[in-house]
């Protein structure tokens, strides 16, 4: 018989680390953005070449150098002594920092193109008006960019919920602290409970494809706003 409450836990999880994660990454990446798109320095792209790291690096193994970054002897293992732990590895807090860093270019990327996509023109009007650069930021360049907004959110929100390798390598599977969706799947199909991993997965595909396309008719109403 299906246990209603071990399945809700793993969504659960899923879903408060999606919801936490989207929230830094946006708070993160807006400023990386902005400075990638508005910047002149000529190590720039390089920047812009180590926020991309993750989309072509294995999850495996930048799960393995954060596992290590998380431990017991690496940073967050130092961090962790000031609040009586030994490590943030296998805990939520790990899986937030983990998720943050893998998503980061799904967030960063579109943000950077809707702050490229509106030219000079639009702060250049704004600074004539004397108006001062952090008022021009949020009333001029942010609500031009919001589809990228909305975009890098959705995008970083469904990057999260379907990670595996990484979550694997820094989390494991404990029950109600980092046992997410992707691990809880996999740990049924192990022990051979089909039902389970049916169920689970099955509502992941049908998230996938409500993703994809609200994505699809969010850039063709973006295109129509825009012409």
């Amino acid at each position: 018989m299906l246990d209603l409450a071990e399945l809700w836990s793993p969504i659960r999880l899923t879903l408060e680390l999606a919801t936490v994660t989207t929230a830094v990454l946006l708070v993160v990446g807006t400023p990386i953005a902005w400075w990638l798109a508005r910047s002149t320095a000529r190590w720039k792209e390089a920047v812009a070449a180590v926020v991309a790291v993750p989309l072509v690096l294995p999850p495996t193994v930048l799960g393995f150098y954060l596992l290590i970054f998380l431990g017991p002897d690496g940073p967050g293992g130092w961090f962790a002594e000031f609040f009586g732990g030994r490590s943030l590895a296998f805990t939520f807090e790990g899986l937030v920092i983990g998720s943050v860093i893998y998503s980061l270019p799904f967030v960063v990327q579109p943000i950077r193109i809707a702050f490229e996509s509106f030219g000079e023109r639009p702060l250049e009007v704004a600074a004539t008006l004397r108006a001062p650069p952090w008022d021009v930021f949020w009333s001029v360049a942010v609500p031009l960019a919001r589809p990228g907004f909305i975009t890098g959110a959705v995008l970083g929100f469904a990057h999260t919920v379907g990670e595996f390798g990484v979550v694997l390598m820094i989390g494991g599977n404990i029950p109600n602290e980092t046992r997410v969706l992707s691990v809880a799947i996999y740990d049924y199909v192990e022990t051979l409970r089909w039902a389970e991993a049916n169920i689970l997965a099955g509502g992941m595909l049908a998230f996938a494809f409500v993703v994809i396309l609200a994505t699809m008719v969010l850039q063709k109403r973006i295109k129509r706003s825009g012409s």
